[in-house]
C-alpha cells in the first residue's frame, strides 16, 4: 500500500518500527503534491528540498536510538496563519506575502516537539475571514473547498497531506472538512 493512503496512526508506527522511512513517506506525499498542487492549489507554501531534508534529519534522529516523540516522522501541513521560524507567513493577503517570523506559533513547537514534520503552509481565506483563495474542492474543482482552512483540508482530501492544522472561530475548520469529506474538529482550548 502507498504511504501517502496510510492513516496518521498508522505511518507513525512504521516509522517507529522501521517499516517505513521518513524519507519513503516524504517522498510519497511529494509524488500526490507534484501530481494534484496544479488543479487543487492547496498550498501556499511548499519546499520539497527542506521537506526531505527535514524527513531525512527525522530518520537519522531515529536511527540514533534517541527517544521518539508521539508524531515522530509524521508529516503535518499548517494553515498559513501560524508562524514558523523556517517559512514565510501570508495569512493568505499581499499585505503579509512572505513575511517571516522567528517566533513560532505555539501549536508548531508543540508539533515539533513531538516529532512531527511540518511540509509546508496552506492556503486561506484573506486573514482567515475575507476572500475566498485560490484552492479547489479536490472532488470537483468547479467547486469550493469552503473556508477559511481551505487548503488544509483541500491537502487531506486529495492524501497530498496526511493531517493538516486549520484554525476556527465561526465554522473555519468544520465547514471545509465537510465541503472536501474529510474529518474536522475543533479540540477544546488548551488540549492542543
Amino acid at each position: 500500500m502507498k504511504p501517502y493512503l496510510l492513516s496518521a496512526k498508522q505511518l507513525i508506527d512504521k516509522v517507529k518500527k522501521s517499516e517505513l522511512s521518513s524519507v519513503d513517506v516524504a517522498n510519497s506525499f511529494i509524488e500526490r503534491i507534484e501530481e494534484f498542487e496544479k488543479d487543487v492549489h492547496a498550498w501556499a507554501f511548499f519546499d520539497k528540498k527542506s521537506f526531505l531534508e527535514k524527513a531525512k534529519e527525522a530518520d537519522d534522529w531515529r536511527l540514533s536510538g534517541k527517544p521518539l516523540g508521539p508524531l515522530h516522522g509524521l508529516p503535518i501541513a499548517i494553515k498559513d496563519i501560524f508562524k514558523t521560524d523556517d517559512m514565510p507567513t501570508g495569512y493568505g493577503t499581499p499585505i503579509k506575502e512572505g513575511q517571516r517570523s522567528r517566533n513560532e506559533s505555539e501549536v508548531v513547537r508543540l508539533l515539533k516537539n513531538a516529532g512531527a514534520i511540518i511540509m509546508g503552509k496552506t492556503v486561506t481565506t484573506e486573514l482567515a475571514y475575507f476572500d475566498p483563495g485560490k484552492t479547489t474542492n479536490p472532488h470537483d474543482y468547479s467547486r469550493t473547498p469552503g473556508g477559511s482552512s481551505s487548503g488544509s483540508a483541500a491537502a487531506v482530501a486529495s492524501f497530498m497531506a496526511p493531517v493538516a492544522i486549520g484554525s476556527q472561530t465561526n465554522g473555519s475548520v468544520i465547514r471545509p472538512a465537510s465541503y472536501c469529506g474529510v474529518i474536522g474538529y475543533k479540540p477544546s482550548y488548551g488540549l492542543i
